[in-house]
């Protein structure tokens, strides 16, 4: 007797590498000892939170005795939360962006779900390059869309435009883009996404209902080499941005993140209407009470970024060393090198014989690379030096 949907049975069989990689590393772990494994899997932030959100914590618990201090409130969010992460995106965005265009949301992923759930019809499609975050198609999915993907260019990962063109059909209603990107650091530049838009625009003519830009940007905060992560909102018309604070303030746990309707949209009033609803029903019904009396006060601080370049710099060289083919991340904290001799999968087993964990190229739809997260101390990265030459030489062999 099946117990479960046949739609969860097929997702429990294509679970995401990354966790299972994640999970290979616990094992290997009790097995040979933290120091002698080195665990590139999974994008969890190591770096503790900025001094900010200790103080807030310390303040908090101070008026945990007042009545309705974690109560209930507007689906939106507190309303003096709304008003002051207004003030620190119209900085990021460099466009001002009023308290009413935000709904504060259970992270990026809630505020995924949550667009997704007001926009999407049936049968409706996602457009998305590759490689790209697993958990698109399950968002997608849940709003009985599908997702449609198109290769983005090789070792450089730039949007090919000219193919999302022609991968566009009257069933798109949203493009959703993640810049900087996991799993390939890249960040599309204005030129890309101006192209993106007039693209749109084209399509667009004619239509009764507009394709989307969606902008997945927890990352935002985080990219190199005074890169610039250009802002949508002045560049498409029908841009709506999703965030969450789990990398740039370490709260990935908290769960709490945002949606941004562009200003621009006319009659944007009922879009936001509709997320808020879908906030609500989708059962979020709001982002957690704490960690948004956590943000309103840690607004504005970040975790040192200088660490992650450094890292970022330490894990060139060791690729350097060991001969691998690959492009700097300009952003995130992803490499996405190639797999040498082209068998992704292949390649992660020979990695995981020298106690490296990383995860398949073809879990992000895109094989014949792999990905290695380095939000890991710089300890970790320089010691996996010789295991790296080890499996390159495996694969030569």
């Amino acid at each position: 007797m099946q117990l479960i949907s046949s739609q969860m049975v097929g997702y429990m069989e294509r679970s995401s590498w990354i966790r299972k990689m994640f999970e290979e590393g616990i094992k290997m772990k009790k097995e040979f000892g933290e120091d002698a494994v080195h665990d590139f899997s999974l994008g969890n932030p190591d770096l503790p939170p900025p001094p900010t959100v200790k103080e807030a914590l310390a303040d908090l618990a101070e008026q945990a005795g007042e009545p309705f201090f974690l109560g209930y409130m507007p689906n939106f969010g507190y309303p003096h939360v709304r008003e002051k992460l207004a003030e620190e995106v119209t900085k990021e965005q460099g466009v001002d962006v009023p308290a009413d265009c935000l709904v504060i949301t259970c992270g990026a992923a809630g505020a995924l779900n949550s667009v997704f759930r007001a926009v999407l019809e049936p049968d409706d499609e996602v457009l998305v390059p590759t490689p790209f975050f697993v958990e698109y198609g399950f968002y997608a999915e849940n709003h009985a869309a599908k997702l449609v993907t198109v290769p983005s260019k090789p070792l450089t990962f730039e949007l090919d435009l000219e193919a999302m063109d022609a991968a566009i059909t009257d069933r798109t209603r949203v493009v959703l883009i993640n810049s900087p990107n996991n799993p390939t650091g890249a960040v599309y530049t204005r030129e890309e996404l101006d192209g993106l838009a007039a693209i749109l625009r084209k399509h667009n003519e004619g239509r009764d209902k507009p394709i989307y830009i969606l902008s997945d940007e927890p990352y935002r905060f985080l990219a190199f080499d005074g890169v610039e992560v250009p802002s949508l909102l002045d560049v498409y018309e029908y841009s709506i941005v999703c965030s969450s604070f789990s990398k740039n303030l370490s709260l990935a746990g908290g769960r709490v993140g945002y949606a941004l309707v562009n200003p621009a949209i006319e009659g944007r009033e009922a879009l936001m209407g509709a997320i808020v609803m879908a906030n609500r029903i989708l059962g979020f019904v709001n982002a957690p009470a704490l960690a948004q009396k956590l943000l309103a006060k840690a607004l504005g601080s970040s975790v040192d970024i200088s660490i992650y370049d450094s890292r970022r710099k330490a894990m060139a060289e060791v690729l350097d060393n060991a001969g691998f083919k690959y492009t700097m991340p300009k952003g995130a904290f992803y490499f996405f090198p190639e797999a040498p001799g082209g068998d992704d999968v292949k390649f992660c087993a020979t990695l995981q014989e020298e106690k490296i964990l990383a995860v398949p190229g073809t879990g992000f739809g895109y094989p014949g690379y792999f990905r290695l997260a380095f939000c890991v101390s710089e300890d970790v990265i320089t010691r996996s030096r010789d295991a790296f030459v080890r499996a390159m030489e495996k694969a030569k062999a």
